[in-house]
């Protein structure tokens, strides 16, 4: 009768996240991202492992955006040097993995890419740490 039927997990997600993004720093956005293409490849191993098709492909199509549209897009070329560099060819390259999986279920593709992920995301909370004056958190947590 109002709007979408919008089951209330759902709903209670969406103002969670719309609140955490609307409130973040940069750097807390880029730690948003990689929290979203994470999950979104676990999403996609799920659904590789669950015969579930069609969300399999919605995943690493959400991955794959996130990576390109958002992290990707994000990099400054002309000041960031050989870091961002490097940063640009690694995203290219897991958003090629992602199609590969996607294309033949692969789920060491999708670990893959997982893995790179986290270890960045690792590095990404690290370096919020240290501008905080924190200890850094263990990125293996």
């Amino acid at each position: 009768m109002f709007g979408n039927k919008l089951d209330p997990l759902d709903a209670y997600g969406e103002v969670g996240i719309g609140t955490a993004v609307s409130t973040a720093s940069p750097h807390q956005l880029i730690v948003l991202l990689f929290e979203g293409a994470r999950q979104a490849v676990v999403v996609a191993r799920s659904g590789i492992e669950s015969g579930d098709i069609p969300r399999k492909g919605a995943a690493i199509t959400k991955a794959i955006d996130i990576i390109l549209n958002g992290l990707r897009a994000s990099l400054n070329l002309e000041e960031g040097g050989n870091l961002a560099q490097n940063l640009y060819a690694l995203y290219d390259y897991m958003a090629r993995r992602l199609l590969h999986a996607n294309l033949h279920n692969d789920k060491a593709a999708l670990d893959e890419v997982l893995n790179l992920l986290t270890e960045i995301h690792g590095a990404w909370v690290q370096i919020g740490d240290a501008k905080q004056g924190e200890p850094a958190e263990d990125p293996a947590r």
